[in-house]
Parts: structure tokens; sequence; C-alpha cells
């Protein structure tokens, strides 16, 4: 008889290796502070960037789009599913974005997974960063292409790699905008240097860039400048942006061809009309987002000079993603433990995310942060630390 002890197995060696961890079930919405287990605690591992999750525009528009629409699309895209408010978000985020089009998907996941396998071909090749987004990942792994991988932000490899695949039909080169285990920068301008010096296209994943980095939160591209160079721009609806979902910001030809070839846009019912509302509420907050994100960056630099100068490794992070590098998986979850103990909660993050001795507790700081906050967190690591070594 057919049985899932195999299961059972491998879910007992997650635990002896102290990689097993259960769903937290919160008791209150995404906020700085948050409600565990009848229990206040603050919350520093949300991607809630800005605090837009919470802003009442979003949810007034969420309320409006709701009473006038229904509560669902009632469709996919392609059939009866495309809504006014799904093609005035997309307006919305290609003159945000400074780009022809944008195309919305259901995440920022299977925005990589729709868009890469659907211009990657057999007669192509992909070109990858090594510590990718594992959306990207999979987005490859969807792919007839050939897959070539580079060290993380090594340009002497990347053009040795373009100079060995001129035989392709195309050349992609894939690379997150922010990589979300380390909070460092892609070195974008070297990319594209390369790119157009071997004719090949930029594909960039700016889902912990989006509302971070560039103007109002324009991303990667805008921050280094390079409007109308980057081919491909991919970003999140979540996040920063407060809401859920992804999209694709490009040119209108690429849009057109991933509305007939792109399967999660072609076979996922559109968004509800409250979520794409709410998205759209959010792209007219980030134009006005100037104040929120100097905070957010005044505080991240806070943050990470406390942290360090407390003795811990946050390796090399230049953004408000901040990791604490602990090590083992155990020592790593452990500590994590420890923090919640004393009010804080930060997500431990193991192998095989990260390295098997590169377990780190990432904390993600925020707009909404007040530096009462970011002090609460430091003075909880730095006793959380002494019992660890106890």
């Amino acid at each position: 008889m057919a049985d899932w002890n195999s299961l059972y197995e491998e879910l007992e060696n997650l635990k002896k290796e102290g990689r097993y961890r259960p769903l937290t079930v919160w008791d209150s919405g995404s906020d700085t502070w948050m409600t565990l287990n009848g229990r206040r605690v603050l919350q520093m591992s949300s991607n809630n960037y800005l605090g837009l999750t919470g802003h009442p525009g979003l949810k007034e528009a969420a309320i409006a789009a709701i009473r006038e629409y229904g509560a669902g699309s009632g469709s996919v895209r392609t059939i009866t599913g495309t809504l006014r408010i799904h093609d005035e978000l997309e307006r919305e985020l290609a003159a945000f974005k400074g780009t022809e089009a944008a195309l919305v998907f259901q995440s920022g996941f299977t925005a990589n997974q729709g868009v890469l396998a659907s211009i990657l071909g057999p007669d192509d090749v992909v070109i990858s960063d090594e510590l990718n987004h594992a959306s990207i990942i999979d987005g490859i792994r969807l792919t007839k292409s050939d897959r070539k991988i580079y060290a993380h932000k090594d340009m002497d490899q990347l053009e040795a790699i373009l100079k060995q695949s001129g035989g392709y039909k195309k050349r992609v080169i894939v690379t997150d905008g922010v990589f979300s285990m380390d909070g460092d920068i892609a070195p974008l301008p070297a990319i594209v240097e390369l790119a157009e010096a071997y004719d090949a296209f930029v594909y960039v994943d700016d889902a912990h860039a989006s509302g971070v980095l560039g103007t109002n939160g324009k991303g990667t591209t805008d921050h280094f400048g390079l409007n109308g160079r980057v081919h491909i721009q991919i970003g999140t609806l979540s996040k920063a942006v407060g809401v859920v979902g992804g999209y694709v910001a490009c040119e209108q030809v690429l849009k057109n061809y991933l509305i007939h070839k792109a399967r999660p846009f072609l076979f996922s019912t559109s968004q509800t009309p409250a979520v794409a509302a709410s998205c759209l509420a959010a792209v007219r907050v980030l134009r006005q987002s100037g104040e929120l994100i100097a905070k957010l960056w005044d505080n991240a630099a806070y943050f990470r000079a406390g942290v360090q100068a407390l003795g811990f490794d946050t390796g090399a992070s230049e953004t408000p993603i901040i990791p604490v590098i602990i090590g083992s998986p155990a020592k790593t979850m452990r500590f994590s433990d420890l923090l919640l103990e004393e009010g804080v909660f930060a997500q431990g993050i193991v192998y095989p995310t990260v390295a098997m001795d590169k377990g780190r507790v990432r904390f993600i700081v925020t707009a909404g942060h007040t530096r009462a906050d970011l002090d609460f967190a430091l003075n909880a690591l730095e006793r959380a630390s002494r019992k660890l070594g106890e």
C-alpha cells in the first residue's frame, strides 16, 4: 500500500538539522509591531518596506473596487478577465517605470516564469548570476535554452561567457537588482555596457528594489540612470508596493508577445478588482514617496551601523536588507528563537536557501520603524547573542 514514509523521514531529518520550521500564524495585519499568540512583537522580517500594506488610500481603493466590480474578475485575461482597472494599472506602471508598456502577472514568481519561458528557445542562451532568486532559476528551468552561470557579480566571468556565446540567436543576461539574501546591489552599469558590447539583452528582477531604489522607488535602472538601456524590468506588487502581484515593464512588442505566449498569464484568472485597484493606488502613492524612501534609507544606515558596532557580520549588505550571519542551520534558528524571546521577530534563513555554513537571521528595516524600534531590536540582538554564547 502506498504511504508517505519517505516524507516523514525527510521531515525528521530537517528537524535533526535544525532546518524544520512550521508556519507562523499572526493575529494581526502586517505592521512594524504585530501580535503573535496574544503577544506584541517587533516585526523585523517583513518586506513591507514603506508601510503601504496599511495605507488608508490602498484600503479605500480596494473597498471601492469591490463595490464597483465585485469580489473576483471572472476569467483569465484573454477571455473576460481584463477589466478597466487592470488596464489602468498597466498604463500607470509603464508610465512610472518609463517604458512603453507593462504586463501584470499574479506574482513576481509567475512573472519570471512566464517571461523567461516565453522569450528563450533552444537556439538561445541565458546567462544568470549565481545568486539570482529561485523564481529566476525555476523560470530558466522551464526553457530549452542553454544556461550559463557566472560567479556573483563577477564581470570578468560574465564577459568571458559572452565572448564564448556568439553563436546563439539571443543572449539574455539575467540579474536581480537587489539580491534578497545579502542585500547587495547588482553592478548594473557594467552589465549594461557588456550587453551593449556583445549584443545581449538585459533582464533585471527588481523585486527588492521597487519602491526602494531610484527616484520614488522606480528601481535599479533609474537608480543608475540607465533608462532606455535595460530591455526587461521585472517587479513585484508586493514588498514595497504593499499588495500582491508581479509585472514586466518592457517594449510594447514584448507585451503583445507575452499576452499570446506566457503560460502563467494565459492560464490564470486575473487579479481580483480589489488587488488591482489597491496596486494602482500604491503606484500613485509611490510618485509622492520621496520622504518615505529617505526615511527608509536613514533607518537602514542607522540599524546596520548599530549591528556592526555589536560585532556582527552583516555580509555585503548595502540596502535595507541586513543579514546577521550566524553559521550552521541549528545555531541560526536558535538565535532567531532567542530574538523572539526578546520580543523581536527576525526569521532565520538556512540551507538550501543559503550555503550550509552561511545561515543568517535576515533583518529588513522599513520606513515605518522608529528610532526607538531600532534601538529595541539592537538591544535584543545584544541580549540574544549573550544567551547564544552561554
